[in-house]
């Protein structure tokens, strides 16, 4: 069986609309909700470009604008911002890291990380004593869903104790069916 198919469309036959409009969906009032009983409100956010007045497009479509001042009075007091996170984590301990410089250093030395290896270092160094889930680990370090069965993770830890060397590699301890977690003062 053969189907034929469309004669193509020549590009002067396509009319393109000089300029987007705005276009109101929908065919109840804003006072009226979706199940018919009046009182509710619903409200819309609309995208204009810079040089749009919005009230002028809303009278245009038939809407009443409600504008209405803002009152400081009745805003609640901002939250006082949390004490600054020093970059360097943990600077009495034997590995320290220094985010905004992206530096690993042990015992003074510094370390030759990849990203990752650096990224999941100050990751554990930040969280000490705390259980991190192979799973998270992925998503927080690597920024994506579960892929598989956590060697990645794994395999990124080895290489990173294999760099500490042996005096500090067990820093970095296994929780045997969970994940890991740095111990600062293991010896």
């Amino acid at each position: 069986m053969t189907t034929a198919l469309p004669a193509p469309v020549p590009a002067t036959a396509v009319r393109r609309s000089p300029a987007p409009r705005l276009q109101l969906v929908g065919d109840r009032p804003p006072a009226v909700s979706a199940h018919g009983t009046g009182g509710g409100r619903v409200g819309y956010l609309v995208f204009l470009p810079a040089d749009v007045d919005p009230v002028a497009v809303m009278t245009a479509h038939g809407i009443r604008p409600e504008i209405h001042p803002l009152d400081t009075r009745t805003l609640p007091a901002p939250e006082p911002a949390p004490a600054p996170h020093p970059d360097t984590v943990r600077p009495d301990d034997v590995i320290r890291v220094d985010g905004a410089r992206r530096l690993a250093e042990i015992d003074g030395r510094e370390l030759d990380l990849t990203y990752l290896e650096f990224d999941l270092l100050a990751h554990l160094v930040a969280h000490p004593y705390t259980v991190h889930r192979r799973e998270a680990l992925i998503s927080d370090i690597w920024g994506y869903g579960h892929i598989g069965d956590g060697r990645t993770v794994d395999v990124h830890v080895a290489r990173l104790r294999r760099k500490l060397g042996p005096a500090h590699r067990g820093r970095i301890t296994t929780v045997r069916r969970v994940g890991y977690k740095y111990v600062p003062d293991h010896q």
